[in-house]
């Protein structure tokens, strides 16, 4: 035997040590519902995609019932961009006009959401595991409310209501749809695009961080996975906090040690958390395997946040 055939079989024992290791964390989200919240810059490039894909496939293959839920900012903003139309940000919102909501659904419902539900199928080809790709508006699976937000004045301290435009907070989540696809007996993965839907029937923008906590909490899922551009939320001291509880979350808000998008994130998780999943991870969504390594190993990869 060569070096290079020794090499390879040594790779062989290694893959399944790691698989009988994982074993026990198998077993613990078998026919669990794990809801992912896929966003950041890393959904414009192919080969990400492709391995995100890949390893949610994976996952159904190992008994999880994943349900993604994307994002889609930067692709809106280079649509607007090549339409000239300039975006404007309020507390991390989109201001959203006419114009910008018929952008962002037919980047969020169509470009979007449909390639990653392609990838899906494509990648679980063999196994015949496929990708559907709905939105909030259909089957009547997210019903919204128009965003209401305040801001104070610096100089005279007075409140004032912001005009968002067509920006939508969940209010109702009908998840008969995602339900009945995870019981089949076809292996289905619902992806969905945060839009929904206001009871008069206009059409809402909605973050998909908000959208995914809503949807997590409907199905009583075991965890929610949170993929951002961060390894996880920064301690004072600047170390990745491994575990913290819902009290915690709180007070890193409160006392200004999580600052900037860290704090819709930690939002999110404390309302999913509140809704019923199990715990909700924030972990970086760029590493290869981030998933599996969280979910299906003894240390995790990000930051979890529970009750």
């Amino acid at each position: 035997m060569d070096e290079t055939e020794r090499q390879s079989e040594e790779r062989g024992w290694d893959t399944a040590k790691t698989l009988a290791e994982a074993l026990p964390y198998i077993q613990v989200y078998d026919r669990e519902t794990v809801v992912i919240k896929y966003g950041g810059h890393a959904m414009g490039e192919s080969a990400v995609a492709r391995q995100f894909a890949a390893d949610v496939v994976l996952l159904k293959l190992m008994g999880v019932n994943p349900v993604v839920v994307h994002g889609g900012g930067p692709q809106i903003s280079a649509m607007l961009e090549k339409a000239g139309v300039k975006s404007s940000f309020v507390d991390g919102l989109r201001v959203t006009d006419k114009d910008t909501m018929q952008v962002a659904e037919m980047v969020l419902s169509g470009a979007v959401n449909k390639e990653i539900a392609h990838w899906i199928t494509v990648a679980g080809k063999e196994a015949d595991v496929r990708g559907i790709g709905l939105s909030g508006k259909d089957a009547g699976l997210l019903t919204v409310e128009r965003t209401k937000r305040t801001r104070r004045d610096p100089d005279s301290m007075i409140e004032h209501e912001v005009d968002l435009g067509f920006v939508g907070e969940p209010t109702r989540v009908d998840a008969k749809l995602i339900v009945r696809l995870i019981e089949s007996d076809a292996d289905w993965v619902p992806v969905i695009a945060p839009i929904g839907v206001a009871e008069d029937g206009q059409t809402y923008n909605v973050n998909a961080d908000t959208v995914a906590g809503a949807i997590a909490g409907s199905l009583d899922a075991k965890r929610m996975l949170l993929l951002t551009d961060v390894p996880g939320v920064k301690g004072k001291d600047g170390q990745i906090i491994r575990q913290m509880n819902i009290a915690e979350a709180e007070g890193l808000i409160r006392d200004g040690t999580a600052t900037g998008g860290m704090i819709p994130k930690l939002e999110t998780a404390i309302a999913a958390v509140r809704a019923g999943v199990e715990a909700v991870v924030i972990l970086d969504g760029r590493r290869p395997h981030a998933m599996l390594v969280e979910l299906f190993t003894e240390h995790g990869a990000g930051t979890l946040v529970k009750a």
